[in-house]
Order: structure tokens, then sequence, then C-alpha cells
């Protein structure tokens, strides 16, 4: 205190008495001589670089108070690590760093924060240094106590802070050369607002998450590092779609929070685009990239290519086991860090990630006897060491006692499908055991697809041909093909738990799915391990398919529309659905009008005594006439009709419920489709309707509903 006390009358006497025009107004503010000093209430924030620009965020309320408490408690602070924002941060509060738990994030300092100043540029307040802020504080108490103010002060950076009052408080930085001239730093610097206690500067600070989590959903990204127009990572657009989960959480289950029924969502993020371009494919491409437009190469090098990537079997494999594993390496981490989580668990992938889970969702097997049958009862072709084994096989044609004989050569499926008859018998096995190995496996291959050059499929090279064969050879359903024709041949790692929904956000599925020859999926067919799949899409982006036209060809049908999260639609949508269905009102009592006008006019005349038949006659046309037109009614209007009453029947992929959900576009984006098309495709972080449609279908399967249903 000694220290803080002989550092003022320094200052004080070293600096003459501030001028008239800047210290008068200060005197005419009414001075409390007898108020009595309240500690100030710190408050915990953390540094971020935005934009090459530090940027000090709070923590929310609840992980503060958490922070204060581990301070205050009087135990060592090294070594203490604190979990903030549920759970996907820790803080360790001895070197003041805060880490990610999940994904690699640069850490970012944490402070004890009680005094701020104004920035330069944005207005925001800027915390002083922990120990600084300290030197404030007590010039401060002392200022209270004994009703002495004007103190100064001299920041680490030779700045020096001027307190006038309790309510005006100045930070002045030196305009440079001011040393030179001899002028003061009050004379000519310029001044910034200092506040004491977070509670008198203007930022947000938002209430902790529930402790409670019901569900898990991991999410995962599609091509390039960035994932919306602000070129923000994975990690940051996940955060934007948890915040809104938590804001219609609370608005539209309500009731189920109040109850306690519920607590919260996690959504985590799964990388792999940075696992892939760390392989260094980003130095053999820089080799043979051409130097003109450098930006726009680069640019595609980074994203585009990674569609090429997944179709390369070098490059997929990296993918499929980088998101895999990923998957895996974070459930078990989150197992560990919330030992008391029983909720379930499901994916979401945008884009391409959408492809990706698709394909590994495809390849995943509950159990070997299960998906055995139902691999053979839906005709759908897994990875090759999901099939059953040779022993299997021959257990089948009753020749288990040659198996020794292949294990001996080292002989498996794949290699027993390219061999010949002379191999055969080359290994010791007799004509008739032969031919009948033979033709089981030549079978198979024919129609289940078992080493079909996946490589040239993919690439487009032999679907036309491909296609047509498999639909033709096809043994029990000959109108469908199996989900894994085309796909590049490599060995797609198993997840650790079962999915219970998959959402896909923008997805491509359905046109990989055309590409690789596929031309129905069977309405029987499921995955595996999941029982969910939604294909959510904004009606104007560029990379998305449906899916449904592939289970129902036959059949024309709109998707469903997803409802607004205030419950209506949107207004444009609703005046263009009555402007439609007004002229269509109008169009078919005219042509009613005009018909009936045209037969009074061109009925011939009758005599008078046929003039009670002509009175039947009369009175049975309208009958008729109305009837004509009701049934042109019925027939203009039967499509809409069976839309909205007759159920669609669109396969057991997503339980037999519906599968393609189409956004509302907002009334800007229908001006111009073309315009809005980039956007659209990256409208998904922070669109409520999406949020709002995965919560609904999450907790639905825990038997919890909306407040009030949607229309």
């Amino acid at each position: 205190m000694s220290s803080v006390q002989s550092q003022q009358e320094q200052l004080s006497q070293s600096d003459p008495s501030p001028s008239p025009n800047s210290c008068s107004s200060f005197e005419l503010i009414d001075m409390d001589a007898g108020s009595l000093y309240e500690p100030v209430s710190p408050h915990w924030f953390y540094c971020k670089i935005i934009d090459s620009k530090e940027t000090w965020i709070p923590f929310n309320s609840e992980d503060s108070q958490q922070l204060e408490e581990a301070y205050s408690s009087g135990k060592d602070c090294n070594g203490r690590v604190v979990p903030t924002d549920g759970g996907r941060y820790d803080v360790h509060l001895g070197e003041r760093m805060r880490y990610a738990v999940y994904w690699d994030e640069l850490a970012s300092e944490v402070r004890r924060c009680t005094w701020f100043y104004k920035g330069d540029k944005d207005n925001k307040y800027v915390p002083y240094s922990e120990s600084f802020s300290q030197v404030l504080e007590e010039t401060y108490m002392l200022a209270v106590t004994l009703d002495e103010w004007k103190k100064k002060l001299e920041s680490p950076n030779r700045e020096i802070i001027i307190l006038h009052n309790p309510k005006l408080m100045v930070h002045y930085q030196p305009v440079a050369g001011s040393d030179e001239w001899g002028s003061t730093p009050t004379e000519q610097g310029r001044p910034r607002t200092v506040k004491r206690g977070v509670e008198n500067i203007s930022v947000d600070i938002h209430c902790g998450e529930p402790l409670q989590i019901d569900h898990l959903v991991f999410v995962v990204h599609g091509i390039g590092p960035a994932c919306d127009l602000r070129f923000r990572s994975i990690v940051q657009c996940v955060n934007d779609f948890r915040s809104v989960s938590l804001n219609l959480l609370q608005t539209h289950f309500k009731k189920a929070q109040e109850n306690q029924q519920i607590g919260r969502v996690e959504f985590l993020p799964v990388n792999w685009h940075s696992p892939l371009h760390s392989t260094g494919v980003d130095v053999d491409l820089q080799r043979i990239t051409l130097p003109s437009i450098n930006r726009l190469r680069h640019f595609t090098n980074d994203t585009i290519l990674d569609v090429f990537f997944y179709n390369s079997p070098t490059y997929c494999q990296t993918i499929v086991d980088t998101v895999a594993s990923e998957m895996n390496r974070i459930y078990t981490l989150f197992l560990q860090r919330n030992p008391d989580f029983k909720g379930g668990v499901s994916i979401a992938g945008h884009s391409l990630g959408s492809l990706i889970l698709f394909d590994i969702l495809t390849n995943q097997k509950d159990s070997l006897g299960d998906i055995d049958s139902e691999k053979d009862s839906l005709n759908i072709v897994m990875d090759q060491g999901d099939t059953p084994s040779i022993e299997e096989d021959l257990k089948k044609l009753h020749l288990s006692e040659f198996f020794d004989i292949f294990k001996k050569e080292k002989v498996d499926k794949e290699a027993l499908a390219l061999c010949t008859d002379r191999d055969l018998q080359e290994m010791g096995i007799p004509l008739g055991p032969r031919k009948k190995i033979l033709n089981y496996f030549s079978t198979r291959k024919n129609s289940v697809g078992i080493n079909r050059p996946a490589p040239q499929s993919a690439s487009g090279a032999n679907i036309g041909k491909e296609s047509e064969f498999c639909s033709r050879s096809s043994t029990r359903n000959d109108d469908y093909l199996d989900v894994g024709i085309g796909q590049v041949s490599v060995k797609y790692p198993r997840l650790i738990y079962k999915p219970e929904i998959f959402f896909a956000f923008g997805s491509p599925i359905g046109m990989f799915l055309t590409v690789r020859g596929l031309k129905r999926i069977d309405p029987n067919y499921r995955f595996p391990t999941c029982k969910g799949f939604f294909n959510i899409y904004h009606p104007f982006d560029p990379v998305a398919y449906r899916i449904e036209p592939m289970v129902v060809p036959g059949v024309e049908f709109d998707p469903m529309l997803i409802p607004h999260h205030k419950g209506r639609k949107r207004m444009h949508l609703e005046l263009r659905e009555g402007l439609t269905r007004m002229s269509m009102d109008l169009k078919n009592n005219l042509l009613g009008s005009l018909r009936m006008a045209w037969k009074s006019f061109t009925r011939a005349p009758y005599p008078a005594l046929q003039a009670s038949e002509t009175a039947e006659e009369t009175e049975a046309e309208p009958e008729s006439t109305s009837e004509k037109s009701s049934d042109v009614n019925t027939e203009e209007t039967s499509v809409v009709v069976k839309e909205e009453v007759l159920p669609i029947n669109v396969g057991m992929l997503n339980g037999g419920q519906r599968i393609d959900y189409v956004l509302q576009e907002k009334p800007i984006e229908s001006f111009n489709e073309y315009l809005f098309a980039l956007q659209s495709h990256l409208c998904y972080w922070e669109s409520e309707d999406t949020v709002l449609l995965v919560l609904k279908e999450i907790y639905q399967t825990q038997g919890i509903f909306l407040d009030q249903p949607l229309q």
C-alpha cells in the first residue's frame, strides 16, 4: 500500500494541475463524501484472435463463478483444471490458459478481469492485466475511503490513468512526439474511458448451459476447411448450431425444461480436412499446379479437389478412417468426461460429409448373422470384410472339407473370385467340387457385385453397361440394385456405437448414387445400425439432391415442407399458395360457365309436344354438367388431394417416415434463385427451422414433444 501512495505522490508533484477547460465539468459533479467502499466483483474472460485482432470474450456466468470459486478456494492454482463451456474446454487455472478438449485449437489466454478501458477502433472494452487492475483497485479504494480524487497512475505501457471521481475515470494515450515538445500527456493525449466492474461495460454475458446432456450429435463438414461465407471453421459453425439449439429449447420445449425432463443436446464437430491435407498431397499438387490465377488454383486444390480425393481409393481410405476414428475417439473421450451419460448418439453431415457418413453407415454391420441374412434378402452388398466368409460359403455347398486347402493357400473371397478351373485343379480340388465352387461364386459375383471394378464404375466408365447388366442378372429383386455399387474399394471401419438418426444437410447423396449406377433403392432397405435418415435441404441449394424418388421412382410427389420455427408458413409462400388456389377456382368456374352457355346455345329447338321431355332433360342436364365439372375439378386437384390425404410409402430407410425435407426460402431469396444459390448451400448452421427439426426428431425418440405442434 505504501508503494502505491508514494507512486501517487510522485505523479501529483510532477504533473501540473489540469487546465480549467478539461476539468471544470468534473468539478460540477456532486460528490458523495460519505460513500463507502465496496470491493469490485470480478468476471473471467478469455482472449481469441478474430480477424487478426485480439478479442476478449466473457465466460458465461456459471463458468465465471466456478473459476472464481476455484481461484478463491485458497488452494494452489497450479494444476487446477476447471471445465468450461459445457465441458468442451478446460481452463488450467495456474497457467491462465484455455484448451479445447475434443478438437485441435490454439490455446487462449484467460484473465480475471475487474478494470477495463475502451479500445481504439472497435469501441469494445479491453481488460487491464490482473496485476495492474489490482493497483487500480487499491488506488480507487484509497480515493473512496479518503475522499481524495484526481489520482494519477502510470500503466505498464507508460500511459496515464486519472481517477477524477467515481463516475469519471480516463485513460490518456500519449501521442507520438509529445515528450520532444515538452507537452504533458493530459493536454495532448487522446482520452479513453475507464470502467470498473463488468456490470458497467456493454457486454453480453450468457447464462450457463444445462448440465444434463440428453443426446450427442457428431457433425461432419463438407469440402474445404471453411464451412460458410465468412470462411469460418467447422468448430465455429457448430458453435452457432449449438447456440441456436439452446435458444430453441427454451422457447419450444419450455414445459419439458420446467419439468426437468430435458437438458440439452451436445453437438461436436468432426474434422477430416486437416488430416487429409497433412498427408503431403498439398506439396505434390503444388508441384504440378500452374502459376497463373494462383488464388483460384489454390482455392481449387484446397476445396473442390476433396470430391476427387473421395473417389480415389488411396485418399478415400484416409477420409473414412479419419471420420470414423475421430467419431470413435471423441465418443470414448466424451464418456470418460461424462460417466453418467445415458443418452443416444446421432450423426449429421453437410455436403460431402453426408456422403461420407452414408457410405460408412451402409457398410456397418449390426451382428454377423443378422447382417448376412439381411444382405442376402435385400441384395445389399457391403464391404468385402463384411461379406460371408469362405468357410460359411463352403458350408452352404457342403464342401467344408476343402476349407483347409484354401486356408493353406491363403485364398480369401476376393482371390477366389479370380480363380479359374485350372487354379482349383492345381490346388487338388476334384472336378465336381470345382464346378460347384466356380458356379456359386460366379453367380454371386454377377448378382451381388463382388469384385466389381470400383474405380472404373466410380468414374463413370462402365456405369451404363454395369447398371443394365446387374438389373438383369439379379436373382431375387430384378428392379433393385445394391446400394454399394460403384463405391470405392476400401475397408470401411466400424463405429463403436449405433447412431439413432442420420441428418444430411445439403446432401449430394442422390446424385452420387445415380452416377455410381444405382437406379433404385430397395424400399425394404435400411441402414444396418441406424434407424432414421433425414435429407434436409434448401430449395435453391445447387449441391442438394432428393432421395425419395430413388425409392419410389414411379410416383411424383413433393418433399415435406419444414415448418417455420414460429409456427406458420412464410408470408410470401402463403400469398403464393392463396393466389394459385384462387386462380384454380376462377379457372374451374369459368370453364363450367362457358360449357353451360355453349350447350344452351347449340341446343336444337323442340316441338311443343316434347315440352315435358325437354323439361326432364333440362333438369337432368345440370346434374350431369355439375358431375362433369366436378370430375374436371377432381382431376385437376387430384394431385393436391393425394399429397395431403393419401400417405406415401417411401420405404424403410427412415423407418417408414418421409426422408426428404425442404426448407422455406426467405422472401428476399425468392426474387433471384441464382443470386442466393451459394448462400443457400451454407445456410444450415444458423437456420432455426433446421435446428428445430433436428431437436424435434431427437426428442421424439425419448417421448418428448414440442409445446405446440408447428403447422
